[in-house]
C-alpha cells in the first residue's frame, strides 16, 4: 500500500524535471564560464567595450547623442537587449549540439535543455545590465529616472524574442548545416537595423516604414522609453513582437519534438 502511494507522495518524485534543469544549468556554468580565462569578466566586458568604442566614434563626430546627454547611457539602452537577444537564441539554437550526450539519458529531454540555457543567459543578462548600466551612472554622473516596468517588458520580449529564434534555429541548423552560414549572414546587418546608435525618428521615409517590421526595433524602442521619460516611443508594438515569438517558438518546438531524436544523432 506505501509503495503503491510513494510515487504520488513522495517530494523527489514529483519535480524531476526541475532537479535535472538545474543539474543542467550547473553544467552550463561551469563548461561556459568555469574553464575559460577570466570567465564571467569576458561576458561583462564584451558589451562595455562595445558601448565604450561606440561612445568614442561617435563623441567624436557629434556633440550630444540622439536623446539624452550621455552617450554611454544610450549606446547601453540599445545594445544590452540586442546582445541579449543574439546571444539566448545563439545558446538555444545550440542545445541540441551542447547536450547531445546527456539527451540519451532517460530523464534528460531536449526541452530540459532548452529551458536549463535560457534561464542561465536570462540571469546572466540581468546581471551583466546591473553592472554595466550601475558602472555608467558612476561614470558619467547621471541621475537616472528608470521606469524599470518598460526596461523589464524591453528585456522580457529580447529573451521571448531569442528563445523563439532559437528554438526554429536549433532545428533549421541541426536539419539543414547551410542555415548557420546563412543565417549568419542574415544577422550581420541586423546591428545597423536595429537603431542601436540613432533613433528610429530619424530615419527618413519610406524606409522607417519597411524598419518597422524588424522586431528589434521595438524591443530597442522599449528599453530606450524606459531610460529616457521624455522618449515616446509611439511605434513601438509589444504584441507584435510576442506574437512572432511565439509564432517561432511553437513551429520549432513542433519540429523538434517530431525531429530531436534524429537531429541527436547527426
Amino acid at each position: 500500500m506505501m509503495q503503491a502511494l510513494l510515487p504520488q507522495t513522495h517530494p523527489l518524485r514529483r519535480m524531476p524535471a526541475l532537479r535535472t534543469i538545474g543539474a543542467l544549468i550547473f553544467r552550463e556554468m561551469s563548461t561556459s564560464y568555469g574553464k575559460s580565462p577570466g570567465g564571467f569578466i569576458w561576458t561583462v566586458l564584451e558589451p562595455v567595450g562595445g558601448i565604450a568604442l561606440l561612445t568614442i566614434i561617435f563623441s567624436l563626430a557629434v556633440r550630444v547623442p540622439p536623446i539624452g546627454s550621455s552617450f554611454a547611457l544610450f549606446y547601453a539602452s540599445g545594445l544590452l537587449p540586442f546582445m541579449m537577444f543574439l546571444d539566448i537564441s545563439r545558446k538555444i539554437a545550440q542545445s541540441l549540439s551542447f547536450s547531445k550526450q546527456l539527451l540519451f539519458y532517460p530523464g534528460v529531454t531536449f526541452v530540459d535543455a532548452i529551458i536549463a540555457r535560457f534561464v542561465l543567459a536570462c540571469m546572466i543578462h540581468a546581471l551583466v545590465f546591473v553592472i554595466v548600466v550601475t558602472g555608467i551612472i558612476y561614470y558619467d554622473n547621471i541621475e537616472l529616472i528608470l521606469d524599470l516596468p518598460k526596461v523589464v517588458l524591453a528585456f522580457l520580449m529580447a529573451a521571448g524574442l531569442g528563445l523563439g529564434v532559437g528554438c526554429m534555429n536549433c532545428f533549421l541548423m541541426r536539419r539543414f548545416p547551410v542555415w548557420a552560414n546563412i543565417w549568419a549572414i542574415i544577422t550581420r546587418p541586423l546591428f545597423l537595423l536595429s537603431c542601436i546608435f540613432i533613433s528610429f525618428e530619424s530615419i527618413p521615409m519610406p524606409f522607417r516604414d519597411y524598419l518597422w517590421f524588424n522586431p528589434l526595433i521595438h524591443i530597442v524602442g522599449t528599453s530606450r522609453s524606459g531610460f529616457y521619460s521624455t522618449y515616446r516611443a509611439g511605434y513601438v508594438e509589444p504584441l507584435y513582437v510576442a506574437l512572432l515569438a511565439a509564432v517561432l517558438f511553437g513551429a520549432g518546438l513542433a519540429l523538434l519534438t517530431k525531429w530531436h531524436r534524429d537531429l541527436a544523432q547527426r
